[in-house]
């Protein structure tokens, strides 16, 4: 985990209100993201994790509230300030969502041709390099997604993510569907790159091994805003019933008793 934090914000979310219909997911929501840090955002199923990723990256619109990242608002998503605050920030959506028609390399390079002017010789390297940073061998550079299994497949994802450099990483569920082994690899490797690369990570997950591996900080969202905010350690202090059961059920103490271990 980064030992140099900045308690100024990066992600500021101010009374979030969203609907689909007449299910609200969130209503008056809160939250701060610090620079430097690994915040771990968990909740029960239908409390809007994902959904909170999505409006701060700008794929969903808030029906009210305020969203800046940067200091700035990315509510209005159809200028070109959007645009170039977009590039300073990567996501990693669930089993990473790659394009199937192209290699992982060419998956890598997207992000670089739809922003970057840059000579096909160097963008093909970069692209290579950052593939290598999210430890997948050589030969998997040139295949297709379906040719890898599902924690290559998560790997070229965050691969994809790190392309233009960015400040910022969004992970969605990055450990769902790996063995525990694979997970903790995941794990190591995104507190590797966060180290390597001083990035701020925003994690959704349901995964207790990785909130007691790498979380600097967790957000619990529940009652449709967010509970609390805090250490792990924090986390076990608080005396609300879901809360409690999360933190202090039996795959919680076989996480801390792993953690233990290491």
């Amino acid at each position: 985990m980064m030992a140099e934090q900045s308690s100024d914000p990066i992600i500021r979310v101010r009374g979030l209100v969203k609907s689909f219909g007449t299910h609200t997911v969130h209503d008056g929501l809160d939250l701060d993201v610090r620079r430097g840090e690994i915040m771990g955002i968990v909740g029960g199923s239908g409390t809007g994790k994902s959904v909170l990723l999505r409006q701060i990256v700008g794929l969903l619109k808030p029906d009210a509230g305020e969203i800046e990242v940067f200091g700035e608002d990315v509510r209005d998503t159809s200028g070109d300030a959007y645009r170039q605050l977009r590039r300073r920030w990567g996501v990693m959506f669930q089993d990473g969502a790659l394009f199937s028609s192209l290699t992982v390399r060419q998956n890598v390079e997207a992000p670089m041709r739809e922003q970057l002017s840059l000579p096909d010789d160097l963008r093909k390297t970069l692209a290579g390099i950052k593939v290598r940073m999210a430890g997948l061998p050589e030969n998997a550079h040139d295949k297709f997604p379906s040719d890898l299994s599902g924690g290559m497949r998560k790997r070229a994802g965050l691969a994809r993510a790190i392309s233009l450099d960015p400040e910022l990483v969004f992970l969605d569920e990055p450990t769902a569907g790996l063995d525990p082994i694979g997970a903790a690899e995941f794990d190591k490797l995104i507190a590797r790159l966060q180290a390597t690369l001083g990035l701020t990570v925003f994690m959704v997950t349901h995964d207790l091994d990785s909130l007691f591996a790498i979380c600097d900080r967790i957000a619990v969202l529940a009652e449709k805003r967010v509970l609390a905010v805090g250490t792990m350690d924090e986390m076990m202090e608080i005396d609300h019933p879901w809360v409690r059961e999360y933190f202090h059920g039996p795959r919680a103490r076989a996480a801390l008793d792993t953690k233990g271990k290491r």
